[in-house]
């Protein structure tokens, strides 16, 4: 199978539509059917939340919530998603990139970094914490899922300015967190697809060297 990295525009989906093109591309690319892929979207207004006894990130029952909430199979608490907000699923074979969690969860975190850097804002990661921030507030989520070594979910960055979705829950259940986007701390809109194109390059480009280092 080429190394070559392919991406894949679904514009706006369901969460449901999404996990299941996932569990597809999942199957085809263990069967060697397609190469390393990553699927750029839009959900529609959905709440999200790992497989926990610990929901509290939700903040009471899911029935008063403004949208539905859907339990999935990646690591993690509550986190918000709907329009405006890149949704990023790399399907990867991490047997061809050393098979680690930890280095594939920071080759995101840095793409996202670099991706920011692009349109002028200057993000970063924190210590102990996943995800990446601009200062003390957080602009994309992290969470990954991995099935025979073929990786699934990825991340959400926030990128325009309406970040009304968080206001029920408590994002990631990291207590007092304040939610930003790209567009407001670069102080104009940005569009998601444009975003996209820019977080793709990066995320090449970080695992161009990720496949060097693992001497693939």
């Amino acid at each position: 199978m080429p190394h070559e990295l392919q991406q894949r525009w679904l514009g706006q989906i369901s969460y449901e539509d999404g996990l299941a093109m996932q569990n597809e591309a999942v199957r085809e690319r263990l069967d060697g059917e397609i190469s390393d892929t990553v699927f750029l979207l839009e959900h529609e207004p959905v709440y999200t939340i790992g497989r926990t006894r610990d929901r509290s990130s939700l903040r009471g029952d899911a029935e008063d919530l403004p949208h539905p909430v859907f339990e999935t199979n990646r690591g993690g608490q509550a986190t918000y998603h709907g329009p405006g907000q890149l949704v990023g699923y790399p399907i990867l074979d991490l047997r061809e990139l050393g098979k680690d969690l930890h280095v594939y969860l920071r080759c995101l975190e840095s793409a996202l970094v670099a991706a920011c850097g692009e349109f002028g804002v200057s993000a970063r990661t924190r210590e102990g914490l996943t995800g990446v921030w601009v200062e003390d507030r957080k602009v994309a989520s992290i969470g990954v899922g991995v099935r025979h070594w073929i990786s699934m979910h990825g991340f959400a960055i926030n990128v325009s300015d309406d970040l009304s979705g968080f206001g029920a829950i408590t994002p990631c259940g990291i207590g007092g967190v304040v939610m930003t986007s790209v567009s407001r701390e670069a102080g104009r809109e940005i569009g998601v697809r444009e975003f996209g194109e820019a977080a793709f390059r990066e995320i090449e480009k970080k695992l161009g060297e990720l496949r060097v280092e693992s001497g693939r």
